[in-house]
């Protein structure tokens, strides 16, 4: 199979690593039925070739592809899901490792448990505590660390060529923000009972007894306030990572293009396009690396503070 060739004006924004073809794909019989129908311009012997050049997918088991990116019916498969339990298994079994070095008996041994140690201290003390509060917070911990840790694994993939950024899916960033949401309100019962998590949104205004009609009406709407502000706050948390992981791969993208564009003009001008291009992309991507650290942290923060104020009198 011949190289593909990236051509802008047939809008091939974007090449596959050789290692992804499929050698036996030969005539376009040989290509899988599923494949076909997810790609509508592989029906066209003309364009076999182009189409071909490694776009390949994940034959789903239970659901139906309408294109390379949209399901048809059924619970489809992604690549981002994939990434997703890979990450989660590698970090199970690296903090299993690390646990098994610990023990109940003496100091941690060794410089991986030795790190681990360092990092669940840094959320206790630094997020758990400091959000939560000393009484309260260490019983988030597992949950805290486990939410850093997964947000940062995800987002590091993206820094790995052919890979991708799950927390670049709102679904994924939806869900974790669920997980934040889900902990908060349900903290907040189990610490002030049902009526009295709810009860806590409600200001005390010590008005006279015939100012009540008044009183209700100001302690219903800010209670409807309170329950809209709780459930935007998760909403936009998970927006907000969303965002900054989709920004930083976006300006890559524009700089890249911008090297394209210019590979049909003379020499000098694609050698200068090329040379900003490394440069910018290399800069881009250790802010990128500064990000992903970043944007665990405040996600992970910003939840603990919202479990903190649903947990407290206020």
């Amino acid at each position: 199979m011949a190289d593909p060739i990236l051509h802008i004006k047939d809008a091939y924004f974007f090449e596959v690593p050789k290692f992804l073809w499929r050698p036996h794909y030969k005539e376009l019989k040989d290509v899988p039925a599923f494949l076909r129908r997810a790609h509508p311009q592989v029906r066209d012997p003309k364009v076999f070739e182009q189409a071909m050049a490694g776009k390949i997918l994940i034959p789903q088991p239970f659901g139906e592809l309408k294109n390379l990116y949209e399901p048809a019916s059924g619970f489809c498969i992604s690549k981002f899901m994939i990434l997703e339990v890979v990450a989660a298994l590698l970090l199970f079994f690296l903090i299993r490792k690390a646990v098994r070095q610990i023990r109940p008996d003496g100091p941690p041994r060794g410089r991986w448990a030795n790190a681990v140690e360092a990092f669940v201290l840094f959320i206790r003390d630094q997020v758990a505590r400091t959000a939560i509060g000393k009484k309260d917070g260490d019983a988030f911990v597992p949950l805290l660390a486990s939410l850093f840790v997964f947000i940062l694994a995800c987002n590091l993939l993206g820094m790995l060529p052919w890979l991708g950024t799950p927390t670049g899916a709102w679904g994924t960033t939806f869900a974790l923000a669920l997980v934040a949401f889900g902990t908060t309100v349900g903290a907040g019962i189990v610490k002030l009972g049902p009526l009295g998590f709810f009860a806590n949104m409600i200001p005390k205004i010590p008005l006279p007894w015939f100012f009540l009609p008044l009183t209700l009406t100001i302690q219903v709407v800010v209670l409807a306030i309170e329950l809209l502000g709780l459930v935007i706050r998760h909403a936009v948390l998970s927006v907000r990572l969303l965002a900054n992981m989709v920004a930083g791969h976006l300006v890559i993208l524009g700089i890249l293009m911008a090297v394209v564009g210019a590979a049909d003009a003379s020499f000098g001008v694609f050698a200068t396009a090329a040379t900003f291009g490394v440069v910018g992309c290399a800069v881009f991507s250790v802010l990128e690396l500064m990000v992903a650290f970043l944007q665990a942290y405040i996600f992970t923060f910003l939840a603990a503070l919202y479990i903190g104020l649903a947990v407290h009198h206020h």
